[in-house]
């Protein structure tokens, strides 16, 4: 099965709404797949996964370019 990017980070980069919207998408799926858009800033870009995925209490299940898979705990 294929998983579609349900979030995307775009220019304004990490808030704390896009942090309650992956909790949202866990709590509800378990499995979120998220997507770092072009005009986001992605520099230390796994640095940036680490840091939403221990935001988020869950764990990272694939980085594929700018895109990545965070799993519940």
């Amino acid at each position: 099965m294929e998983l579609k990017a349900t979030v995307q980070v775009g220019k304004k980069g990490i808030t704390p709404e896009l942090i309650e919207e992956i909790r949202a998408q866990l709590k509800k799926r378990k499995i979120v797949k998220i997507k770092f858009l072009k005009n986001a800033e992605r520099e230390n870009f796994k640095d940036k996964v680490k840091e939403i995925a221990s935001k988020v209490d869950a764990e990272i299940v694939e980085i594929r370019g700018f895109t990545f898979i965070l799993r519940k705990k």
